[in-house]
């Protein structure tokens, strides 16, 4: 029987490599023309997704890639009061370590065979165990649809009407290039892993990427979803948005002042959006859905490792039931929706904490409570 993956994201690449592993072929439906075809974002907090890549046989692998140095943490407030600071020692064990979105995808492409992913089909509709693509590409038969297409999901229409909605916030993100030797003084601040300034309605998270990047995400809380388009920031002239992002800090610590104007050129506003806590539906044969396109929750460290073992245990539903994938879907799903709606309402909690006027307090708390 023919196993359909529609998106090739960490997922669906999870899903495929277990499917491999347990002697089950699969075909990843890829828009995207190639792997290099556009940026994968940057670095990931990888915890329970781990158990995805023992499953998978990667854990060795990952281990390799994976920064323990990532879990370092540094908490100011937008005077500049340092709140907390955690610096991981060397020998620590990677139970929440840093790795490169980009690279955990190679590594999860490296480890299936040659042509499992098609690149540049994009996903138009399927029918009849017909799915058909965009650019008018020869139909291709299925008896298994698995929707691992992201947020903005085509295959979740199968399932249910349930569409992604904004929740208040809107980010900006810059980056500082090699900063080790473009901005020495930067980067002994920013440190080795995660730094965050919370407060004011509005919150600076930097993060080291393995290539000696940092990215900045520059969030804006309880903002309306078009407030890119009315907050005046032209967003074509990376100079002009710079100022502007300055003027939005106004009142902040210098040090905070002095990351955004290092930035360079690349520039992209985000809005962010979410799927209903604890989404679910009626079981179908045929179809079912994991990651984002399942259960899209706010950035806070869960999406990814829902995915990757959504990705894991769908594909170990199947390889229990070779013969029956109605009984394995029924199966994941259950599951499925446990795990990740005890995730989205954590998550939820989260948000509701950083978009608060008193987050840096609060998130000071929640990570030394008492």
């Amino acid at each position: 029987m023919t196993i359909a993956i529609v998106g090739a994201g960490l997922g669906g690449l999870a899903l495929a490599r277990l499917l491999h592993v347990n002697g089950i072929d699969a075909v990843v439906y890829e828009r995207e023309p190639s792997r290099g075809a556009r940026g994968q974002g940057g670095m990931l907090d990888i915890h329970s997704g781990q158990r995805a890549l023992r499953e998978a046989g990667l854990i060795d692998q990952f281990s390799a890639i994976a920064r323990g140095a990532g879990q370092d943490m540094r908490l100011l407030e937008p005077d500049g009061t340092l709140l907390l600071q955690e610096d991981t020692p060397e020998d620590a064990p990677l139970e929440r370590p840093e790795v490169d979105r980009a690279d955990l995808r190679n590594l999860l492409l490296d480890s299936l065979p040659e042509h499992t992913v098609r690149w540049g089909h994009a996903f138009e509709s399927a029918d009849n165990g017909l799915l058909h693509f965009l650019d008018g590409r020869s139909s291709v038969t299925y008896d298994l649809l698995v929707g691992a297409d992201g947020a903005q999901s085509r295959v979740r229409a199968l399932l249910t009407d349930a569409r992604p909605a904004h929740i208040g916030q809107n980010v900006v993100e810059l980056g500082i290039p090699d900063i080790d030797h473009t901005h020495p003084d930067l980067a002994a601040m920013v440190g080795r892993g995660n730094y965050w300034v919370l407060g004011n309605g509005k919150s600076l998270g930097a993060q080291r990427n393995g290539d000696g990047r940092v990215r900045i995400g520059l969030s804006f809380y309880n903002t309306a979803e078009d407030w890119f388009a009315t907050s005046g920031i032209p967003f074509d002239d990376p100079a002009a948005v710079r100022a502007r992002l300055i003027e939005e800090l106004a009142g902040w610590d210098s040090r905070f002042i002095a990351l955004i104007a290092a930035c360079d050129d690349t520039v992209s506003p985000r809005s962010i959006t979410t799927l209903p806590v604890g989404l679910t539906w009626p079981s179908t044969p045929g179809v079912t859905l994991l990651g984002d396109a399942a259960h899209l929750m706010p950035p806070v460290g869960e999406g990814a490792n829902m995915a990757l073992l959504d990705g894991a245990l769908l594909g170990l539903a199947l390889a229990a039931h070779p013969d029956d994938f109605p009984a394995a879907v029924k199966e994941y799903e259950h599951e499925m929706f446990e795990r990740t709606s005890a995730a989205a309402r954590m998550s939820a909690d989260m948000q509701e904490l950083l978009m608060s006027p008193d987050a840096s307090r609060r998130m000071l708390e929640f990570f030394q409570p008492g």
